[in-house]
Formats: structure tokens, sequence, C-alpha cells
């Protein structure tokens, strides 16, 4: 046939087909031509037992050049393609090698780098037994485009798996590769596993090992957090991420089924965090319904887990300032105007952050996420502040944390408007207003209404605004109520008598 060389198995058949068939239908039956079977039938020896051919059909075009100058470039830098050096031989010898010559000079370094070239990277596979291994990475997820309450969703996603299994875990983690990151997801997936593997495995997250030493170097909290679970903590070598295979691979086919999950859904828009957090939740349990039987047998084998969760939050000081504002490492939030002065501890969580003062829990934010253009994440509860401006509207027009403020954006698409179609005295008193109005319970409401004056183009009324969600209460009827008289008490008994 065509293109392939002729085996010693197909003579053989062909030989044993001949005794009983014609030429024709034996070379049918052994895959071969009618041409090769005449030649073959004639011939005394075996296709492996021919000499090698020692010449060429055609003259090599690169025969001037292959030993003197090509080798030579190639022992330089071994990576150079093609390409790079047919367009150098070129510019050496003008008119010489034309296009034609790339198909030869491309098999000829093929051939010379499998003899000559640098010895390549050998992978070897791995047997997991069950029990053994369990593996953390961070994939970042922002090619999703998911977005929640109307804002871009850019996220990362904490993924476990076992080695062994499959079994996996997967968290949304707001922010980077921290450690309370790290120490929430992994924690919430052994408490949900149920079990311990002997060994942990991640890449060189900064969050677990201190990669300025030069030999491996846990954290400290690192350290304390695999010891609580009697856990051993290893990692693949810096920059070999295929070393920790098992989990990018993973990585990989997680982000396909979400990305295909959401088109099914027809829409990657979800109303809230929790929303989009028990989708992920559920792709994740569709895994792991596939490999409930090898589960079934790791899960025996698995160590027991300790008494408790160890600490899932870090500690940090915070004082609140005259601005009503406090920071926490690089995020900004706001707080009641009564905390002013105050020193608060911050437990950090991985999603949330709780401020406590003389034991305490005075105030629970979620996690400050950055917005488009800012430099530092914030999370300033309009209800925190309003109160002032109501007394201050003028300070609303400069206020540098304004934009953070908004509930939403049509409220800084009202502002906006308001800014440009009044004074800005009215301007600053009117959108304060809204702002209380939005404070007293009527925030989904009154955004409905900005809407539908954004679309009319038309500015707000406050006071129609506010006659129409916060009506003022009907005046208390005076109820008066008479006493009958005691006499008729006394003829009731009279006649029970």
């Amino acid at each position: 046939m065509p293109g392939k060389r002729i085996t010693d198995h197909q003579v053989h058949k062909f030989k044993q087909h001949r005794n009983t068939l014609t030429q024709v239908a034996a070379a049918a039956k052994s895959g071969m031509s009618e041409r090769s079977a005449r030649r073959i039938e004639g011939a005394d020896t075996l296709p492996s037992q021919r000499p090698e051919r020692s010449w060429r059909t055609r003259d090599d075009p690169l025969a001037e050049v292959w030993d003197t100058e090509v080798v030579p470039l190639l022992k330089v830098d071994v990576q150079l393609n093609a390409v790079t050096l047919l367009e150098e031989l070129q510019r050496r010898h003008p008119g010489q090698y034309d296009e034609g010559v790339l198909r030869t000079l491309q098999r000829r370094m093929r051939q010379w780098r499998a003899t000559h070239g640098a010895e390549r990277e050998i992978y070897f596979a791995q047997e997991h037994p069950p029990g053994r291994l369990g593996l953390s990475d961070f994939t970042v997820a922002d090619d999703l485009d998911v977005m929640v309450d109307g804002v871009a969703f850019n996220h990362r996603l904490y993924h476990f798996a076992l080695a062994h299994s499959g079994w996996r875990h997967a968290m949304v983690v707001v922010g980077g590769e921290s450690f309370i990151a790290l120490s929430a997801g992994l924690q919430g997936a052994l408490w949900h596993l149920g079990g311990v593997p002997e060994e942990h495995r991640t890449d060189s997250l900064s969050a677990a090992f201190n990669n300025l030493a030069e030999e491996q170097e846990l954290t400290k909290r690192y350290a304390d957090l695999c010891r609580h679970y009697g856990m051993r903590a290893s990692r693949c070598n810096p920059g070999q991420s295929h070393e920790n295979g098992s989990i990018e691979s993973r990585n990989d086919s997680l982000k396909t089924a979400l990305d295909q999950a959401l088109r099914l859904r027809g829409s990657r828009s979800f109303d809230d965090r929790p929303g989009y957090e028990a989708f992920v939740d559920e792709i994740v349990q569709r895994f792991n319904a596939r490999v409930t039987k090898r589960l079934a047998v790791e899960r025996p084998m698995l160590k027991a887990l300790p008494v408790r969760r160890t600490a899932e939050y870090e500690e940090l000081p915070a004082r609140v300032s005259k601005y009503a504002i406090f920071r926490v490492k690089s995020e900004q939030y706001s707080a009641p105007s009564q905390l002013i002065g105050h020193r608060l501890m911050v437990r950090q969580y991985a999603h949330h952050i709780e401020c406590w003062l003389g034991g305490q829990c005075v105030l629970r934010r979620e996690r400050a996420t950055r917005g488009d253009g800012m430099r530092h994440a914030k999370d300033i509860d309009y209800r925190h502040l309003v109160a002032a401006l109501q007394r201050k509207p003028g300070a609303f027009a400069r206020w540098v944390l304004r934009d953070a403020a908004f509930p939403s954006d049509v409220y800084k698409r009202t502002w906006e408007r308001l800014a440009a179609g009044v004074p800005e005295r009215e301007a600053c008193k009117t959108m304060v207003g809204l702002l209380v109005l939005a404070a007293e319970g009527h925030e989904a409401q009154l955004a409905d209404e900005l809407e539908q004056l954004i679309e009319l183009d038309q500015l707000p009324d406050l006071l129609a605004l506010t006659q129409l969600l916060a009506p003022p209460k009907s005046e208390v009827p005076i109820v008066t109520i008479e006493l009958p008289s005691l006499a008729g008490y006394d003829q009731l008994l009279a006649v029970a008598r």
C-alpha cells in the first residue's frame, strides 16, 4: 500500500494464502497490492533482510551548509526553529535557498534533535494509594464572566481533591491566595469529607511556605494547621506545576464544567454571592457523584478528624477614626459613629470580618472587594453615615468616599444627573434625602423609581418620592370607652340566685 512498508508478517501471510488462493486474492488478504505481490513472490529474502539503501533519489539541498553552518547554530541554541534558520541561510546565501527547502530543513532538524539534541524531561506516572494524598490549589475564575448583583464578580476558586478517588471540594474566594482562604477552604473540605489524608500537597503558596528560604520551610500558621489535623505537608518544586498535576488537571475540568453549566443556564448573572456559591457546589457534587465507589474504598483509609476545627480567622487591631472609618490591612470599612475613637479587635475570616469590643461582637461585615478604579478595597455602608450627612449635606459633594457609599449603580447615576442639572447645594440636599429614604427600608423600591426617572430623563423630586414610599402616618383616632354601670351586675347576680 502507498506510504507503508511491507512487513515480514505480511509476506508470511501472503505465502500461506498463496498455497490455496490466486495471487490477487492472497495479496488482498495480506494487505498489499498486486504489484507488490508479484515482486515478493519472486524474491528470496524478507523485507527486513534487504540491505539499507545507500543512495539518494535527489541531491541534498543542504549538503554544503548543514555541517558547517546549521549544526553549529543548533549546538549554540537548540530551541532555534527551522523558519529562523532558513531566513538566516537566505541572508547568508542570497538566491540559493527558496521556501521549498523549509520542509527538508524541518525533517533534518527533527532527526538531529532525536540523536544529538538535549535531554528532555521525563514524566513519571505515580500510584496513589487510598487515603494517602490530598491536594489543594487556587485557580483564577475571572474568565467565567460571572455577574453578582449586576457587577462583574472577579474571584478565585479554592480547589481540594483526593488523588486516589478524585473526590473534590471547592470554595469561592474573593481576593488573593491568603492563608485565611487556604485554612477555611482546607478545613471546610476535610470536615465535609469526614476524614484526613496522610499528606497535603500544594504548589509554592506564600501562605504555606517561606519561598525566600533556601530549603523548604513552612510558615508557622500553616505548620500549626497541618499539625492540628495530623497531616504531613509537602509541595511541588517551584515553577513545576505538572508535579501537582492531579489537581491542576481538575482545575481545568472544574472551570470547563462551570462554563458549560452557565451556558446551559442561559445567564451568568446571580442575585447574590450565596446563590453563585450554591451553583458552584452543585457542579462539584455532580463530579463527586461519579466517584462514589472509589470514595467508599478510600474513606475508611482516612484518619479521624480532631475534636474541633482550629481558628479560621486572623486577629488584627483597628481604631475607628473620626471619619467613622477603620482599616484592616488594605481594606477600608465604615462603622457606626458610636464606635469612633474605640480600638477594635477585628477577626478577619475568608468571607467576612467581625469587630469585637470588650468581649462583645459589635459589628459584622462581608469582606470588602475592590471595585473598578479602586486602589484599595472599600466597604462603606451609607447607613452608618447618613445621619451625619443629613446634618451636613454640603459635605457630600466632595466627600472622598462618596462613590463607595452608593447602595447601587442607579444611585450613583442619579447623583451624576443631579450634580449636572441643579446647583450643588440643592443636589447635595436631594441626594442625602434619597439616602435617608433608602436607609429607612425603601432602598430597593427607591432604586426602581430612580431607574424609571432616568429612563424618562427626569430629575428626582424628593418630596414626591417621600410621599410615595413613606407617606406620613395618619393621626391615631381618640377612642373613648364608657364603662357600664355596676348596678347591672347586681341584677344579674340576683337572677342567678
